[in-house]
């Protein structure tokens, strides 16, 4: 939903209208286009939205997104849950319960890929959250092997590797945007704020949104990131026409396509229910 001044494009950044979105560092750094946010904010007075995303807790605080506060966020690939802003310290103990149990440590896995890489290719390589690491690297220099190799490594040691652009994740395999958003789910059944039967719509671009779309009952991704330069489709999952900004506008014109077909469809099975209903009665 957001993009950098070099994610939109020269072109897109001077006819769209950004607004900025995000400020780290007294700079800004990520944008919505005007449309973008006026859509976001009627979907979010319209039905429960989840902002979910890779980003730590202070990493997604920097975001101003229309609509806000939410009542629940996902934030650290789902190792973390916000509920109304606050972090949900069950909810994380039992993610590192899970790291533990099913996962090399994350000193290991720090260790292993600060033996596999140097200064020439890497820029700087960062712990998030005390629970995934990513590096942040020169694409012209990265070796051609290193991806391949160091996610068969992550493979068997319980973990999940992606690369976004310049940046390449190593993630804990239970550590997922599908499970927070199984429990943020449960949640928003069990305090009537959904029925048990409402579908789940999403949107991501990378690898790891793959186990939340494919976990949705519809969902859509643009064409652009890590799912398109890997061909990833599946049979409920919508591909957008345009990539950068305009990708954007057009998954949230989707989103608010959905909702409303959704819910006139519902508005005609209540009416003939009630149809059915007089015509039994004598």
């Amino acid at each position: 939903m957001i993009y950098s001044r070099s994610a939109m494009g020269d072109e897109q950044f001077a006819t769209l209208a950004p607004q900025c979105v995000e400020i780290y560092q007294d700079a800004p750094i990520s944008y919505m286009t005007a449309h973008s946010q006026e859509l976001l904010a009627h979907l979010a007075a319209t039905v429960p939205v989840v902002p979910v995303t890779t980003r730590t807790q202070a990493q997604f605080d920097r975001v101003t997104l229309p609509g806000s506060p939410f009542p629940y966020a996902v934030v650290s690939n789902g190792g973390r849950i916000l509920v109304d802003g606050t972090d949900d310290a069950t909810w994380r103990a039992s993610i590192d319960h899970a790291v533990r149990s099913t996962a090399a440590d994350l000193d290991t896995v720090v260790t292993e890929l600060r033996r596999r890489t140097d200064d020439s290719w890497v820029k700087s390589l960062r712990i998030a959250d005390d629970l995934f690491c990513y590096l942040v690297v020169d694409l012209a220099s990265q070796p051609a092997d290193f991806l391949a190799d160091w996610t068969q490594w992550c493979g068997r040691h319980g973990w999940t590797v992606s690369q976004q652009g310049r940046k390449i994740y190593a993630t804990p395999g239970c550590v997922t945007k599908s499970s927070a958003i199984g429990e943020v789910r449960r949640r928003l059944v069990d305090s009537d704020r959904i029925t048990a039967d409402a579908p789940l719509i999403s949107a991501g671009d990378g690898w790891l949104d793959a186990d939340l779309l494919e976990a949705s009952d519809a969902a859509i991704r643009p064409r652009h990131g890590e799912l398109e330069n890997l061909g990833w489709n599946r049979d409920h999952v919508a591909v957008t026409r345009d990539s950068g900004a305009l990708a954007g506008e057009e998954i949230l014109t989707w989103f608010g396509d959905y909702v409303r077909s959704a819910t006139e469809a519902g508005d005609r099975d209540i009416n003939q229910d009630a149809v059915n209903e007089l015509e039994a009665t004598p």
